[in-house]
């Protein structure tokens, strides 16, 4: 997973006022990065219309449909933290991890981190990360 997520695609200190406004937030990281295009948001939007993408402890990790993998120019993961915590159809949200994926790359992806992130105390270091490396380390330090 490590060649999946870069330095520029973690942001720390995050806001948003509601669980549509942290996923176009989560996409248009992944559009900045390049990993996406901007259709992908749209998507993303879809997806948590139609199932929920908060998987536990704090942690959502939206992604886009099935039909919206003709959008993903590569697969990349994109972090972002929200320390005042985003309403998450009654969770509290404070880590999201994007998804971007084509083909079926999606899927390893979703089992490598639900290892990771269904470890409470994973997911509690993930929630309190106040640096990038940290971040990366913890999202990484299973799955090399």
């Amino acid at each position: 997973m490590a060649d999946l997520l870069g330095r520029d695609a973690v942001r720390l200190g995050e806001r948003a006022g509601s669980r549509d406004d942290a996923i176009r937030r989560c996409g248009d990281v992944l559009v900045e990065i390049g990993a996406v295009d901007p259709v992908y948001v749209d998507a993303m939007l879809a997806r948590e219309q139609s199932i929920s993408t908060y998987i536990g402890e704090g942690v959502a990790i939206p992604h886009g449909t099935l039909n919206s993998k003709e959008s993903v120019k590569r697969d990349a993961l994109a972090v972002l933290s929200f320390p005042d915590g985003v309403d998450w159809d009654g969770n509290d949200v404070r880590v999201c991890v994007a998804i971007a994926a084509a083909g079926d790359g999606h899927v390893e992806i979703l089992a490598q981190l639900a290892t990771v992130l269904m470890d409470p105390d994973a997911a509690a270091r993930l929630r309190g990360s106040e640096s990038v490396d940290e971040v990366i380390e913890i999202l990484t330090e299973d799955t090399q």
